[in-house]
């Protein structure tokens, strides 16, 4: 099987290889050619997990994969005026060739089990947590674990309103970070069947979008947050 990588170079200040045809599968390395070396084990290890989760695995006859890059984005920061400059407020992340291409039901399909599978993953870590180590501030942390809870869902809030999907405002999401995941994750399992097959992108604050890097972003964003969950718990108290 042939993976289709979009490096993303500078997001979050490190390299970050896509499985384009895989939302969900990324990987990370200390440079872009070892990013794009670590996908394939990503890419099993992203088998492997769809796998724990149901017995209906579309990748389950995969045994090889041929990773080969497609694209390559380099991340730039922008001014008000739009100008490029590293003193700029406004991460400019990747936009793909892949991203313009209209999302199937297939791709809907399988990318909302994806998303009940991460959103299953987070509640799992979360729920029955005392206040107490929801709460926790961390030395070299910006955020408690109820601080990424809230990034992810208002992160998702932010890439639905990008394509003017996102339904309510931000100060209308309940203040409760349990009733906020959940009121923004069911807006995105509405949208998504209503975006099959159509041919949308938007140009928003100098950045593209369309609902195939609305899905690709949502789903790396929460699964990515939940290895930042994972951290923190396993974070020493003493």
């Amino acid at each position: 099987m042939q993976l289709l990588v979009g490096m993303e170079n500078g997001a979050d200040g490190r390299p970050l290889a896509w499985a384009l045809d895989h939302p969900g599968c990324y990987a990370y390395g200390a440079d872009s050619a070892e990013a794009v070396v670590n996908l394939a084990p990503a890419f099993l290890a992203f088998k492997a997990w769809i796998g724990r989760h149901t017995r209906e695995n579309w990748l389950a006859d995969v045994r090889d994969v041929d990773v080969r890059l497609s694209e390559v984005w380099e991340v730039y920061n922008i001014d008000e005026n739009y100008n490029a400059t590293p003193d700029g407020s406004y991460e400019v992340n990747a936009w793909f060739r892949h991203d313009w291409k209209p999302v199937t039901r297939l791709d809907v399909r399988r990318g909302l089990q994806v998303l009940a599978f991460s959103r299953a993953d987070l509640l799992e870590l979360v729920q029955g947590l005392p206040d107490e180590i929801l709460d926790r501030t961390y030395p070299r942390e910006r955020w408690s674990i109820r601080g990424v809870m809230g990034h992810i869902a208002k992160a998702e809030w932010w890439y639905m309103d990008r394509l003017e999907q996102a339904g309510v405002a931000r100060s209308s999401l309940p203040e409760n970070i349990f009733e906020q995941l959940a009121a923004v994750r069911a807006q995105l399992e509405k949208v998504l069947p209503g975006l099959e097959g159509v041919n949308l992108v938007r140009g928003v604050d100098g950045e593209f979008w369309s609902p195939r890097k609305l899905l690709r972003r949502s789903i790396w964003h929460e699964l990515d947050h939940i290895e930042h969950i994972r951290k923190l718990l396993a974070f020493p108290t003493a």
